[in-house]
This record gives structure tokens, C-alpha cells and sequence, in this order.
């Protein structure tokens, strides 16, 4: 069935799937129940706004856990607005894909200083918020202020293209599967019709092997009928990621271990991190150390997948002479845990390898650290 063909069968649809989410809704701490939010309760716009950016290319599962521990940490967005961007990309640090933690900084600020701590409630005037595109501001505008917005997400995408077998591959199908859904979203109760697709597209229209058994609009959708539900929505051949090498470079002394602040620019930017070759994701590292000396070199010995490419890491110990970099030891305090020095690193820090955990350092460099631990007789 094409969207063409979309008629007064919408409201039907739109019925069915609005009941399936009065009694299965998913709990979630930044989400008003169903019954709540039919009575006029609305979330609070600071909990939307920040699961929303959370959620983008994250799972649920993964973000839950996060949005307890900003929301106790920063309980309003002027909190927010006042931390340190450091401590902000620490607490975000795992859940990767980091411009969004600085944006969602950026953004705090500019609503608690330009907006007085209040987030605009029309669409127009949520994207102009730093790091808000589209969907975050349709699902805001909807969800946390009541407003007629279509919201299109990964799961909303699956759900409506195999409803109305939308066939024409992405990108250029978002247009198609975007004028479904605003055939299908009432003028009242937007958001939670939009959050009832998403736990439908999360549950039960799943990517694979979709409980279509259990699917409040079963009898509606073109894709189970013609029985090729997983063919939809219809994806371009996906581009082998190129793969790139880089180094990290592991100076240890008394436990503690020698840490870098990335460039603000690019990725991974402003993370607490271990010194490395300049790596990217379009050319390989330089493998030169930061500094002379003895340096023992285990290849190949962490791997990590990013959106674009593949990364295959060598870890360098530093073995040599450690009055060359002793005088880190003596500079300012950097934080609550290490030193800031010089030691031809730029912007260093010592901080205790049994408090690393406390550095925020980005999955990748967790990683290398996790692997060092390990094989600590080696090195």
C-alpha cells in the first residue's frame, strides 16, 4: 500500500495503536504515564530534552542508567548550564558519539542565559537550540509541550514504512514514511501517540524477527501481508568501513598514569584521554612517541568500531628514564585526583590508575586501559 492510499483507514490505525499504549507502555523516568499525560500532565521539558539527546543512536537500556545520574547530579538545566564542561563530558562518557554532550552543554547554557531557564515550545523555536535537528525538536515540541508534532524516529521509521510497504530506499524514503506518519498523528495527544509507535517499533516491530503476532495493527499492514515484513524500510548496500591505525602511548609511575585533554575540535574533542598518534578518520597515526625514549610497543592489541571507519590500536609503554617527565609531578593541582605538568604532552595530568573510572575516559581508551591491567606482568 502506497501513502497515497492513505485514507480514512489512518484514524483506525492511529486508534489501535493509541489503545495498545494505555495498558503496555514502557516505564521510563523521563516519561509521564499514559493516564497522566491524557489528564493534562505533562514531563518536565528539561527530562524530555535530555533523554531525547541521550537516546540519539543509543538504546534505551544503555541510557537509563545516564539520565538518573545527570538528572541527580544537575536536577535543572540552569544546574547544568552551570557545570564545568569537563565534569559534564566525564559523566557522558560511554555513551559515545561526545558532540552531543557538548552540545547539550551549549544548549543548557543558552536556555538558561538567553531563555531565562525555559525551553521554547514550538518547533521552530526548539531547532534553533544548539544540537536540536528535526526529530529532537518535533519529539520536545509533542511530548513536552502537547503540541501537533510529527515525530520520526528509528523505530517510528520501521513501524510506518512496513505499514504502508513504503518500498523507495532511505534517505530518499523519509519523505515517503514521514507523510505517513503525519496522516496518522492526532491533533491531540501527539506525543504520547508518538511514544506509543516508538514502544511498538522497540517491542514489537523489531528489526529482526518482528512479534507480529502480538501487533495492535496487524491487520493494517501491507509488509505482513505480502509476508516480507523484514524487508522494510528498504536500506541502501551498506560501504565496508575503511580501516585505520593509530597508537596510544602508556607513561605510568607510582600508579598513576599520564592523561591528555583532547583537542576541543574533532573527535573524542575536550575527553580526557591517553597521549596518541593524532589517528583520525581519515588517515592512520604517525606511531611517533610523544617523547624519546625506551618505549615497548604491543600491536594490534585493542579494536574499535565508529560510525565511519574501524580503529586497530598498538598500546606503547614508556620504559625509560622518568626524570624526563618527573616534573609533572610538581606543577598546579588539575583536579581532585592528578597534576597538571608539561613533559612535551601538552596539557597534561597524572591521575591514579585505581581511580580511573573517575577520568571519563571515552570507551576506546577504557579499553586500552582495561587491556594494560591485564597484562601488567607483560608490560
Amino acid at each position: 500500500m502506497g501513502v497515497d492510499k492513505i485514507t480514512g483507514e489512518a484514524r483506525n490505525i492511529t486508534a489501535k495503536i493509541s489503545a495498545h499504549y494505555v495498558d503496555n507502555a514502557r516505564t521510563l523516568p523521563w516519561r509521564i504515564p499514559p493516564r497522566l499525560s491524557a489528564a493534562g500532565t505533562l514531563p518536565d521539558p528539561y527530562h524530555v530534552w535530555l533523554s531525547e539527546v541521550m537516546l540519539q543512536q543509543t538504546t534505551v537500556a544503555a541510557v537509563i542508567a545516564y539520565f538518573k545520574t545527570f538528572t541527580a547530579r544537575w536536577p535543572t538545566v540552569a544546574d547544568l548550564a552551570a557545570a564545568n564542561e569537563a565534569d559534564v563530558l566525564a559523566a557522558w562518557a560511554g555513551l559515545g558519539y561526545y558532540a552531543r554532550a557538548r552540545n547539550l552543554h551549549k544548549c543548557a547554557r543558552y536556555v538558561a542565559e538567553e531563555l531565562g531557564g525555559n525551553f521554547p515550545e514550538q518547533e521552530a523555536e526548539l531547532l534553533k537550540l544548539p544540537g536540536v535537528g528535526a526529530y529532537t525538536a518535533a519529539a520536545i515540541a509533542a511530548i513536552a509541550f502537547g503540541q501537533r508534532a510529527v515525530v520520526v524516529d528509528a523505530n517510528i521509521e520501521r513501524l510506518a514504512a512496513r505499514l504502508f510497504a513504503i518500498d523507495t530506499p532511505l534517505p530518499s524514503g523519509k519523505a515517503d514514511i514521514r507523510a505517513a506518519m503525519d496522516a496518522l498523528t492526532p491533533e491531540f495527544g501527539a506525543g504520547d501517540f508518538a511514544q506509543a509507535c516508538m514502544d511498538i517499533g522497540a517491542s514489537i516491530c523489531t528489526a529482526k524477527s518482528p512479534k507480529c503476532a502480538i501487533c495492535p495493527v496487524q491487520t493494517h499492514c501491507a509488509a505482513f501481508a505480502r509476508g516480507d515484513q523484514e524487508a522494510y524500510p528498504v536500506k541502501p548496500p551498506k560501504k565496508a568501513k575503511p580501516m585505520r591505525r593509530g597508537r596510544f602511548f602508556w607513561i605510568e609511575q607510582d600508579r598513576r598514569l599520564l592523561l591528555v585533554t583532547r583537542p576541543p575540535k574533532g573527535m573524542l574533542g575536550s575527553m580526557r584521554a591517553l597521549p596518541d598518534d593524532g589517528w583520525a578518520a581519515s588517515m592512520n597515526g604517525h606511531g611517533e612517541p610523544p617523547l624519546n625514549g625506551d618505549w615497548q610497543v604491543h600491536e594490534n592489541v585493542v579494536q574499535h568500531s565508529f560510525t565511519h571507519f574501524s580503529l586497530e590500536v598498538d598500546v606503547a609503554v614508556y620504559q625509560g628514564d622518568m626524570a624526563v617527565i618527573n616534573k609533572c609531578n610538581n606543577d598546579d593541582t588539575g583536579s581532585d585526583n592528578g597534576k597538571k605538568g608539561e613533559a612535551g604532552l601538552g596539557d597534561a595530568i597524572w591521575w591514579p590508575i585505581d581511580g580511573i573510572e573517575d577520568a571519563g575516559l571515552p570507551t576506546l581508551f577504557k579499553k586500552a586501559v582495561r587491556w594494560a591491567e591485564k597484562h601488567k606482568r607483560e608490560v
